[in-house]
């Protein structure tokens, strides 16, 4: 007996995209160390395919101390170029020396509202927004929701958080659940 043909959003085409998409894109993350390493990895995205990320995800984890936000904020100017050479990673001087800051004002969020995660999801009052797109309509590169949260992130310190790279994090972590209507995850409310 064979197994049945999923139907994947259109953008799940092959591995490493096709387990992310089907374990981890579009489920509520309430994790802090998680949700800054999704954070970092869409910054670190930022004019390259996220296939290219995940591709190099096991890397960015060793380089960057299982994104310990703590142990991240700590990262010095050696540090900065010993990453510059981790052929592992994307080698952008300014993405490292961001997520190296973004580590700091992560810190800084979360001793004022006691996690990244409480604050995070105060924007939606902890729901997840669901859109059942149809096939062959577009994703958006942005929303009002990751206008707001970009804008706000970026006075907060933190940098690499346009409002692209903000929607694509929202999507990652479950904040925004786009699975398409006829993908096998939609309704499953991200689990």
């Amino acid at each position: 007996m064979t197994a049945p043909i999923l139907t994947r959003c259109p953008w799940a085409r092959r591995e490493p995209s096709i387990a992310y998409h089907d374990e981890e894109w579009g489920v509520k993350q309430t994790d802090d160390r998680a949700l800054f390493e999704l954070l970092t990895l869409e910054g670190a995205q930022a004019g390259l395919s996220w296939e290219t990320i995940l591709n190099k995800r096991a890397a960015y984890r060793a380089a960057f101390d299982d994104f310990d936000p703590a142990r991240v904020a700590l990262f010095d100017a050696a540090r900065i170029d010993v990453l510059v050479g981790n052929a592992g990673i994307v080698r952008h001087r300014g993405k490292i020396a961001s997520a190296i800051g973004n580590a700091r004002a992560f810190q800084q969020v979360q001793a004022a509202h006691g996690s990244f995660s409480a604050f995070l999801w105060s924007f939606t009052d902890g729901r997840p927004v669901v859109t059942r797109r149809l096939d062959g309509e577009r994703l958006p590169a942005s929303t009002p929701l990751s206008d707001e949260i970009s804008l706000t992130l970026r006075k907060l310190g933190f940098t690499f958080v346009g409002t692209t790279i903000v929607y694509a994090f929202l999507q990652a972590c479950g904040v925004v659940d786009d699975h398409f209507a006829s993908c096998f995850r939609a309704g499953t409310n991200g689990k």
